[in-house]
């Protein structure tokens, strides 16, 4: 199985609040670094009870009798980077522990795998001295179990349960002290042969006994399957729908999927020279980070100001054109699969596309003081739309009013809920 894609995503779990902007050791925000999916040390969780040292999947699969799962567990490493002047700063290296589970033990007894992971050290020659970065040795199991849901149809409520069993040779007294034998950022790949899993968030109606059931302590599993398949499931410490996926205009990784990608890379770009000769300086990823949005050119910002998709019942098997210097990416035709000018919506029984007059009734799901001004008026619609939640939208322009033409040529539409209209007798 090509689980390409489901890593792209997961590689974003996985680094997510590694360095954040402006992305300098000095910024506050990066003082106090490694929130997600840390598994500390069991000597450090003992004393500080609001960390843990372990999470725990629960998802529900079917299976036609002879189901195998192979599961991946990936996290970071911490490795602490000290420099001559005896300053440091946390890097991390890419971990990955692939556990296979057969038919016998995923329907018997459970599995039980453990795992180490050695600690190093590495000397760089750097002007006054060395370098050294140094890694703490792993070690760790994932706990694989299974329960029988009742019922007619074969079906398992199933358990991936991944600890953390560092013994540092000291206590750790403080969190900084610990991370170095922490797992970072851990999460699962889960796949299944012989089995489909079963959505946690939409389950069919048969298997929300089974699904309300599940306990899932730092994880949350996720269908991953790109093609809206059921044969892999990413466990993350973050919350993500079904199918996940990675905005195709996103250029690369700024480590905060909590912002927008333009806004972040402007704010990047706006940094004077000597902070970005000091954030390439903090940590090589940083510095990538900055050589990257530096290089961006004005199509590659211009993807990332905003895309409109437009609503299409047809669709083409053939591919689009590229989305070159050509097609700007505000145009339609930069995806042959939308069709806006004859796209539709049914409303009050009756079909609503481009052209359609309908009467404004907005105010039954906001509070907009504008709209006392729109209640009743008449509007032309000009496209319908999808949100990112495939609702439909109506982007229109309100009918008889001077130079309406030109708001419609530079594109300002207003825009309603299906709701939020109903349409015009013929002739209104």
């Amino acid at each position: 199985m090509n689980l390409d894609s489901v890593r792209r995503v997961a590689d974003a779990v996985l680094y997510e609040g590694y360095i954040l902007y402006p992305y300098r050791a000095s910024s506050a925000k990066n003082r106090s670094r490694w929130q997600f999916g840390v598994l500390m040390p069991p000597g450090y969780t003992a004393a500080d009870p609001s960390e843990t040292s372990f999470s725990q999947t629960e998802c529900v699969f079917e299976h036609s009798g002879q189901p195998a799962l192979r599961i991946t567990v990936r996290f970071l490493q911490v490795q602490r980077r000290t420099d001559p002047a005896g300053a440091t700063w946390d890097e991390a290296v890419e971990r990955e522990i692939e556990v296979g589970v057969g038919a016998a033990d995923l329907l018997g007894e459970g599995l039980t795998s453990e795992f180490s992971v050695a600690g190093g050290e590495d000397r760089e020659p750097d002007e006054g001295g060395y370098t050294v970065r140094r890694r703490e040795p792993l070690a760790g199991a994932v706990c694989v179990r299974s329960t029988l849901v009742t019922g007619p149809w074969q079906a398992v409520r199933l358990r991936v349960r991944v600890e953390n069993r560092t013994a540092p040779a000291a206590r750790p007294e403080s969190r900084p002290a610990a991370l170095p034998s922490a797992l970072v950022a851990a999460h699962l790949i889960i796949s299944i042969s012989g089995g489909e899993f079963l959505s946690m968030t939409d389950p069919p109606i048969w298997a929300k006994p089974a699904v309300a059931q599940c306990e899932n302590i730092g994880g949350w599993p996720v269908l991953a399957d790109p093609d809206g398949g059921r044969d892999v499931m990413l466990s993350a410490p973050i919350i993500l729908y079904d199918h996940p996926e990675l905005a195709p205009e996103s250029p690369g990784e700024l480590y905060d999927g909590t912002e927008i990608d333009e806004i972040l890379t402007l704010r990047t770009l706006a940094l004077s020279d000597e902070e970005k000769l000091e954030a390439r300086a903090t940590d090589p990823r940083a510095a990538a980070l900055i050589d990257r949005v530096e290089s961006l050119d004005a199509q590659a910002m211009g993807r990332m100001h905003g895309t409109i998709r437009f609503r299409g019942a047809a669709r083409t098997s053939e591919p689009g054109p590229d989305p070159g210097l050509d097609v700007p990416w505000w145009d339609p035709d930069a995806d042959a699969a939308v069709s806006p000018d004859t796209d539709s919506v049914i409303i009050a029984g009756q079909k609503i596309a481009r052209g359609s007059r309908v009467r404004l009734r907005p105010g039954a799901r906001r509070s907009d003081a504008q709209d006392m001004f729109l209640v009743g008026r008449i509007a032309e619609v000009q496209a319908v739309l999808l949100d990112v939640d495939d609702n439909p939208y109506l982007a229109v322009s309100l009918a008889d009013t001077p130079d309406e033409d030109i708001r419609i040529a530079h594109g300002r539409f207003l825009y309603f809920a299906t709701d939020e209209v109903e349409p015009c007798e013929a002739g209104s």
